[in-house]
């Protein structure tokens, strides 16, 4: 591709859950410092290629680079050690730790070695999780949690961040402070995929559009080619 050097590339991505097959040959790539959304109605398989790139399911077929290197079908662990943090619709906070302790779990170099996430920098990052840094991560909100994930994710100080459905559910305010993070993110250079529905959301923060329907892409370009294209939405994302 063009542009940006390509930090994630997929590339013809199958994946099944047990008999049924999800994904067909999905493929897009992301650049460095790009945003990527992909977009799509409930059970199009956003979700599940997330899963496949994280390989918490690993793909029957295809690649997953990251920089050039070929990762699908590892360990998730060892996909997370390559630059890879994921960050799941249900959230998954450890309960029964304070927010501070959540943070400190996760905490590890980058890629180069560089530790440019500190607890320190998570909570400047989200000034809203500072006077609940000592609260069990169990008793915050919902959208208490979904920032608490995110800046979790962001401890590993990944090149690729996933994000599943970030704004799902959540009151504006929250919904705001993510998408200024995101922003943020992009020009400091991470590469980020958003899995989302909210259109408004989504085009707020991506710099690209990609289109799945019935688990394989079916449109992709940047954001003014996609808000040119109304056939789009209402062929593949209008309930």
């Amino acid at each position: 591709m063009s542009g940006p050097v390509s930090e994630l590339a997929v590339d013809g991505l199958d994946a099944a859950y047990g008999t049924s097959q999800v994904l067909f040959g999905v493929s897009f790539e992301v650049g460095r410092g790009e945003t990527l959304a992909l977009m799509g109605r409930n059970g199009a398989g956003k979700s599940t290629t997330f899963k496949a790139i994280a390989g918490v399911l690993p793909p029957r077929a295809g690649r997953v680079s990251l920089r050039g290197d070929d990762v699908a079908g590892r360990k998730p662990y060892r996909i997370a050690r390559c630059g890879v943090a994921y960050v799941p619709e249900d959230r998954q906070v450890f309960p029964e730790h304070t927010v501070e302790e959540n943070l400190e779990i996760a905490q590890k170099r980058g890629l180069d070695g560089g530790v440019g996430w500190s607890v320190a920098r998570a909570f400047d990052s989200f000034p809203l999780l500072v006077p609940l840094r000592r609260r069990l991560a169990g008793r915050l909100s919902g959208g208490e949690q979904q920032m608490l994930t995110i800046a979790r994710a962001l401890m590993g100080n990944p090149a690729v961040l996933l994000l599943d459905e970030p704004s799902e559910g959540l009151a504006p305010l929250i919904v705001a402070e993510i998408g200024r993070l995101i922003r943020e993110l992009r020009a400091a250079g991470t590469t980020i995929v958003l899995a989302e529905q909210n259109s408004r959301f989504c085009l707020a923060v991506a710099t690209r559009v990609a289109v799945i329907d019935k688990g394989s892409i079916v449109w992709s370009g940047n954001v003014a080619q996609f808000q040119a294209d109304p056939t789009v939405q209402s062929r593949y994302l209008q309930v």
